[in-house]
């Protein structure tokens, strides 16, 4: 069975764009070749700077013979519709055939297509592939319509078996496909051809072009973790980059230069991010100091010097960018010597943070006053708290945030240390964007907690309160992070907190804002509406005063062509609350996620949050994974059961009798021996359950109701609920609501599945 080989080779590729383009290419044709019948047994796709590679391995000589029954329209459809089916088709009204349907005669056809060589099949699904092509950006060159990412210079396809190749003939936009290629742009020897995959990756190799990227980044790994070693020095590791470098280079040839000493004082992460981002390079420093003094680019050739034509030309061009971060450095140093921490925020009290919630100085007036607040309840000094949230942002409006914005936060821990702040503040300015990911860690000193829960929190109490809450796709403002975030650390940290209160306390903080912020916006649409109506102040105190709205009505009329925010100025849309207990909720589904990995039951967890006033996450989890266990225990799940039997017994008949069956059960009805065990367990589990709850002892909890299971199945199966005597079936049936209420101290047991 022949194997297919195709190479698309073109000009250079955005190492961005090339594992997406190799996947989108393997994806695409065998789709069309399998859509038209053709079968593979193995399909891996590659790309390199210059090229698109697909191999695919055990096709058939050709596709198998077919024969479809296609169903038409009804005879006495009109004329447009048969039209229609006959184009689909590409048949004629005289291979048609009219069968017996239950909606009566249909127009039927029998559409035999015979077999086709692979080569015909491959021919069409290429260039349909190649012409339709999904590239983010793509261009035309030449007089042709074909849009490529850069120009296409030639295609390589065949077919290949152990009698040897034959190429796939196809022509695209006068490019015809053929058996030869070539390697790289300046040390390869020129157009070679090739038999096969094997051949073609071997040939290539020869001629200075590595096709698969994972070989090249394994390469540039180990020749760059060489290097250092050689010299007693460490790579600093980036996948990310060394996978982009690796879409930079078909040869890659790993050098290692010296940074300046003049530029050695600057921060490490400087360094990195200046030359990753403008170079990239990658980063090599000191074990002992950690600090950067080398660096690694890789060249796509090599040349008789072994590299110091280009370390040099490298070498002056990186001096040109650490010049430029040194003057970023020097200038942000500079502001804080001057005022401080404080001078350099100054200029966020004129950056809009958003629209409706103020600017960045306004929002950190706000976390400043919550994190004041939490700070005793996890253990950090409150001034401290205070101090590090306004401060915590304060690098943003610094000159080396504003080029490199991903050092925000890292870069305000050097200038708070630099402006002489104690450790724990400093910290603060990294730590409180924390966590950034699934896999990063959490704040841990008590101080950067507590400014990273006020962060989260106001913004989540602050989109609540304009009504922007995640959609089901959409998350723009990172709410679910942001809450993420509230329960790592609250649960990594084991806070006894609770955040119903912090919750209220943020919205009291929010409401009171935007009362500031309706006031102030009124106050300019009172001054545009004056403007533009030609009202006087007295229309506008009558305006205020008018409780029957005519005044309001009589001057809306008067809006033609008035701009859209004097109409609101009319109408008064209302505002949206906070609801605490909708931001808890909120939590709590992201809590099932992040105890999703821990093999947490999701449902579980909504059995304990239900019980309501949940708002300490530690003791929430302790009491769900002590359920959970109890579960899955027999005296766990047939008590499930027993309850589930005992509540929906008691909700039929109270359907059923429209009355509560709520009241308290009396022994004195008690009939048979069942029903006083019943009674006797009851009244030493309850004093137990709630004992144990009160003293957080949730194993201890479940055992005692682990002890009514016995008598709870005696009862069910020699007792009859519904007896002839009503005092005695009402008093059963208020003692199965009693077993209900008794094991709801534990849990809303109607949220557990199966």
């Amino acid at each position: 069975m022949p194997d297919l080989l195709l190479e698309l080779f073109c000009e250079e590729i955005p190492a961005r764009m090339q594992a997406r383009a190799a996947d989108d290419l393997k994806k695409l044709v065998t789709d069309r070749l399998v859509k038209a019948g053709l079968t593979y047994s193995e399909a891996s796709a590659f790309a390199t700077p210059r090229r698109l590679c697909l191999h695919l391995t055990g096709l058939p000589a050709e596709t198998g013979a077919s024969r479809e029954e296609r169903k038409g329209p009804r005879i006495d459809a009109p004329e447009k519709a048969l039209e229609g089916f006959l184009h689909a088709t590409g048949l004629t009204r005289d291979q048609l055939e009219a069968r017996d349907d239950k909606n009566g005669q249909v127009w039927f056809t029998v559409i035999e297509k015979p077999g086709r060589s692979s080569a015909d099949v491959i021919a069409e699904a290429v260039t349909a592939t190649v012409r339709n092509f999904p590239w983010p950006k793509s261009m035309r060159w030449g007089s042709g319509s074909l849009r490529w990412v850069r120009p296409l210079h030639s295609i390589l396809c065949i077919l290949s078996d152990e009698h040897g190749a034959e190429v796939v003939p196809f022509a695209i936009d006068g490019l015809e496909a053929g058996d030869t290629t070539e390697g790289h742009r300046f040390m390869g020897p020129g157009r070679f051809q090739v038999r096969d995959f094997e051949d073609y990756v071997h040939k290539l190799k020869g001629a200075h072009a590595i096709l698969d990227p994972a070989e090249r980044a394994a390469q540039i790994a180990h020749d760059a973790q060489q290097l250092a070693f050689a010299q007693g020095l460490e790579l600093v590791e980036d996948k990310g980059l060394l996978a982009e470098v690796a879409g930079l280079v078909e040869w890659p040839v790993v050098l290692m230069g010296e940074i300046g000493t003049e530029f050695l004082d600057l921060p490490p992460e400087v360094l990195q991010t200046s030359m990753k981002e403008h170079q990239k390079f990658f980063s090599v420093r000191k074990p002992q100091t950690g600090r950067i003094e080398h660096f690694i680019t890789v060249a796509n050739v090599e040349i008789p010097d072994h590299g110091a034509t280009i370390l040099a030309g490298n070498t002056r061009v990186l001096g040109a960018r650490l010049t430029d971060a040194r003057f970023f450095w020097d200038n942000d140093l500079r502001v804080i010597h001057a005022g401080g921490m404080e001078l350099m925020a100054k200029p966020l009290e004129n950056v809009v943070f958003h629209a409706k919630l103020g600017t960045q100085g306004e929002r950190i007036e706000r976390i400043a006053a919550l994190a004041r607040e939490i700070a005793p309840k996890v253990g950090a000094n409150p001034d401290h708290a205070e101090l590090a949230a306004r401060i915590a942002k304060a690098d943003l409006a610094s000159e080396m945030v504003y080029e490199f914005p991903e050092l925000q936060g890292i870069m305000g821990g050097y200038y708070a240390k630099a402006a002489g702040l104690a450790g724990e503040v400093a910290n603060v300015c990294e730590a409180h964007y924390r966590p950034l990911g699934p896999s990063d860690a959490v704040p841990t000193e008590p101080v950067s907690v507590a400014v990273a829960l006020a962060d989260k929190i106001d913004m989540l109490t602050g989109f609540w309160a304009i009504d922007e809450k995640p959609t089901g796709s959409k998350d723009p403002f990172a709410l679910r992070r942001a809450a993420l975030g509230i329960v790592r650390s609250v649960l990594e940290n084991r806070l006894r907190i609770g955040l119903g209160k912090i919750l209220k306390s943020s919205k009291r903080v929010h409401n009171n804002w935007q009362e500031f912020l309706d006031h102030r916006h009124m106050a300019s649409i009172e001054r545009e509406a004056t403007s533009a109506l030609g009202l006087t102040p007295e229309d506008l105190n009558r305006y205020h005063e008018d409780s029957s709205l005519k005044l309001r009505e009589a001057m809306k009329e008067r809006l033609p062509g008035v701009k859209k925010s004097v109409v609101g100025f009319f109408s008064e849309p209302g505002r949206p609350t906070i609801s605490p207990d909708s931001l808890l909720s909120f939590l709590a589904d992201r809590l099932k996620v992040a105890l999703r990995d821990q093999g947490v039951r999701h449902d579980v967890i909504q059995a304990c949050f239900e019980l309501g006033g949940q708002d300490d996450l530690v003791l929430l989890v302790n009491r769900v994974k002590a359920l959970q266990d109890f579960l899955a225990t027999d005296d766990g799940a047939n008590l499930l059961i027993a309850y589930r039997r005992a509540a929906n017994i008691v909700a039929i008949e109270e359907k059923k009798d429209g009355v509560e069956y709520s009241g308290a059960p009396e022994a004195k009805f008690a009939e048979q021996d069942e029903e006083r065990a019943l009674f006797a367990a009851l009244d030493a589990a309850e004093p137990a359950i709630a004992a144990a709850l009160k003293a957080e002892d949730f194993a201890a909890a479940m055992a005692e109701m682990a002890k009514l299971r016995p008598v709870v199945d005696s009862f069910f199966e020699k007792v009859t609920v519904n007896a002839e005597n009503q005092i005695v079936r009402r008093n059963r049936l208020c003692l199965l609501h009693r077993i209900r209420t008794a094991m709801r101290q534990v849990a809303v047991w109607e949220a557990i599945e199966g």
